[in-house]
């Protein structure tokens, strides 16, 4: 029996779903020559989750859309074909796409992906794969098409997933059963299953962060470590100066100090020679002067300081030229930092000119936090470790690996767990032995609102998460959550998404959780030096090169094509171009800001 849906056409639909990896596409491929063969016209549509091009750059069709054609039609004796640009924001709608369809010139659509959509369908299943199926939260599934492995409840049609006559005899029977609906009912999303998300949790990039914020708190152990160990390190006490910086009130020039006057006397009697490391142990008189060295104290008596330069010295006596005020050149003990005040205050991240400074005042050791334990790992199972032969069909793992080099920046603790195999049992273990011994746990892919993913159900079992769409492209997809008292972040499954959404939540949860108290990324105002896109309400952030242009100002461009899984783009570049919800084009001349990679990349 179908399922009344908002269906345009006077025509059958029916979908095919599955998990990735169970062979939708390899079974259409087949089903459609068998149906072709027994008379049946057919259309597809299929809901591609990338942005994909059929033509090829340097045709003109390529190069007439690129340039700005909203749609473009080819068309030879043998085919024609219509692209449209059109910009949404969640999956494309499937009415809107049936309409576009000649529908008397076919007998039946088929439809792969749209799973979510209350279409009538038929579900793939393979045992062998060990996932969950669909049509327990689905009562759109007309049929089941398994292995023989494969069990399943007596009221469900079971069709063999290897016998492609069997199925296209169910698709044919289906579509001389089917009737028009003489109700609309609205197509809305079908029941959830626990592994897609919630599409209403959308959240602006802000949002976002102050939603993970609000449930980060510093780790709470304390180290004292040696100040050549401190590098990196997130200073846990206030550091409280024992000494005056300066030590002494000291010359700031080489030159000559006394006792100012006014007026000035023509000439002061020289009666020492004060070095850096030495003083004066008399008192200064009236008319009386020292050449002293930068550093060196200023003797008693004495409250100013003239250059050299602009002094005539005739061996035991001195005269000034230039002006002279009450004070100059004189840095006063204490001035720069005094004793028993604040030298540095706990939360900073101790830097170079941190530990200079800290050496300065004679600290040896340093009360710091310690260093947050990250857990990551890489969800499956097409998903190689590199240095090893690549399997067909797979990818090398790129993304734990700048996730690691990330964390390493950011002073963490890293535990690689590897790549977990593509089964809930296994990912249900590794999430729990991570929890246990790490401070947060990172994972790369499954959380996107494609096919579903096992990390969505095994989180489901071990903490509380969230799956939120996030405004922002790339990176839209994004879980957080805990488990236990573990911090969890579900990252998306592309490379560039991966940075890019490490840069914007990760990076402030985790200087949060080092103890870091003060931090904020670097955004710096920069000239547009091309036109650069986006969609009102979502945040961009494009991969752009920024440099001192000949005004003195900041000037930026992009990298190029801005494809998510496009590693080269962030390798071409030296910063994100942040473009707000505000704006949808801004021309050259426009000023953006610029997120540099220098903190992490």
């Amino acid at each position: 029996m179908s399922i009344a849906f908002n269906n345009p056409l006077s025509i059958p639909v029916l979908g095919f779903c599955a998990y990735s990896g169970t062979g939708k596409t390899t079974l259409l491929k087949k089903l459609i020559p068998e149906l072709n063969r027994r008379g049946i016209r057919l259309a597809v549509i299929k809901h591609a989750h990338h942005d994909f091009d059929i033509d090829t750059p340097g045709k003109d069709s390529y190069e007439m859309r690129k340039a700005g054609a909203r749609q473009m039609l080819v068309a030879s004796h043998v085919r024609w074909a219509l692209m449209t640009e059109d910009l949404v924001d969640d999956a494309p709608e499937l009415p809107h796409l049936l309409k576009q369809i000649e529908q008397d010139k076919i007998d039946i659509v088929l439809v792969e992906g749209f799973k979510k959509l209350t279409l009538p369908k038929i579900e793939l299943h393979r045992a062998a794969h060990g996932k969950p199926f669909i049509h327990t939260h689905d009562t759109n599934i007309q049929a089941i098409a398994c292995c023989d492995d494969t069990q399943l409840p007596s009221e469900l049609r079971r069709l063999d997933i290897n016998n492609v006559a069997q199925i296209a005899d169910f698709v044919i029977q289906y579509a001389k059963n089917w009737t028009p609906s003489t109700t609309q009912v609205p197509l809305q999303a079908a029941p959830e299953c626990g592994c897609e998300m919630d599409s209403s949790n959308s959240l602006s990039v802000r949002q976002g962060v102050d939603n993970i914020l609000s449930f980060v708190k510093p780790v709470t152990q304390i180290e004292s470590v040696a100040l050549d160990d401190c590098s990196n390190r997130v200073l846990a006490e206030d550091a409280i100066s024992p000494v005056d910086v300066p030590q002494q009130t000291n010359s700031a020039m080489d030159g000559y100090a006394f006792k100012y006057s006014d007026p000035m006397l023509s000439q002061y009697q020289i009666v020492a020679d004060v070095m850096a490391g030495h003083s004066y142990q008399g008192r200064l008189n009236d008319g009386e002067a020292v050449r002293i060295m930068t550093g060196a104290p200023v003797p008693e008596g004495a409250d100013t300081v003239q250059m050299k330069e602009l002094a005539d010295d005739q061996g035991d006596k001195v005269s000034f030229s230039g002006n002279i005020t009450l004070g100059q050149h004189v840095r006063q003990a204490g001035e720069d930092i005094a004793k028993g005040r604040t030298a540095l205050a706990a939360g900073h991240r101790l830097q170079a000119a941190h530990q200079g400074m800290l050496a300065s005042l004679g600290f040896g050791q340093l009360a710091v936090h310690r260093k947050p334990r990250v857990a990551v790992f890489s969800t499956g199972d097409e998903v190689c470790q590199p240095g090893e032969p690549l399997k067909p069909n797979c990818i090398y793992d790129a993304n734990r690996f700048t996730i690691k080099s990330m964390l390493k920046q950011l002073g963490c603790e890293v535990i690689d767990l590897g790549i977990i195999h593509d089964s809930e049992a296994a990912l249900v273990e590794a999430l729990q032995g991570a929890a246990q011994q790490a401070d947060a746990v990172i994972s790369s892919g499954g959380v996107s609102v494609g096919d579903a993913d096992f990390i969505k159900l095994a989180l489901a079992k071990v903490g509380q998460i969230n799956f939120w769409r996030i405004n922002m492209r790339p990176g839209r997809p994004l879980a957080f959550g805990q488990i236990g008292d573990c911090l969890f972040f579900g990252l998306p499954g592309n490379p560039v998404a991966v940075m890019v959404s490490f840069m914007q939540f990760v990076q402030p949860a985790l200087r949060k959780l080092a103890g870091e108290s003060a931090w904020a990324p670097t955004l710096l105002p920069a000239i547009a030096d091309c036109q650069l896109r986006s969609r009102i309400g979502r945040t961009e952030f494009s991969r752009g090169v920024y440099h001192l242009g000949a005004d003195g100002k900041l000037h930026v461009s992009s990298t190029g094509a801005q494809g998510s899984g496009m590693l080269s783009s962030m390798l071409k570049g030296n910063c994100l171009i942040v473009i707000g919800e505000q704006d949808e084009q801004l021309v050259p001349g426009d000023t953006v800001y610029i997120q540099p990679f220098a903190d992490l990349l």
